[in-house]
């Protein structure tokens, strides 16, 4: 098991940055699968990027370029920083691990991007 605690969001202006942290109740060093998802109001949560244990990323094809993640093991953390923000990027961001099978959820932090 383990708990995890986005911080990070805020309103920033179109082409802004910022930096999403989550944060782990244990160590993230055995847990392969981490990432970031979103959600939009009115519409389905959908995968951002993803890290795994030897620091292989993915990213979906609308935030490649502008965003990074990356994992911090001796913090048992994992970021995901934002560049270049634009107004579809708002959404509700969770951070997830998968272990054993099993997906947890952090309680999300909210980006909103607007002028």
């Amino acid at each position: 098991q383990v708990q995890l605690v986005e911080s990070g969001g805020g309103l920033v202006q179109p082409g802004g940055s910022l930096r999403l942290s989550c944060a782990a109740s244990r160590s993230i060093f055995s847990i392969n699968a981490m990432g970031w998802h979103r959600q939009a109001p009115g519409k389905q949560r959908e995968l951002v990027a993803t890290i795994a244990s030897g620091g292989t990323t993915t990213y979906a094809d609308a935030v490649k370029g502008r965003f990074t993640i990356s994992r911090d093991n001796a913090e048992n953390t994992v970021y995901l920083q934002m560049n270049s923000l634009k107004p579809e990027d708002t959404a509700l961001y969770y951070c997830a691990a998968i272990i054993r099978g099993l997906v947890y959820w952090g309680q999300g932090t909210q980006v909103t991007v607007s002028s």
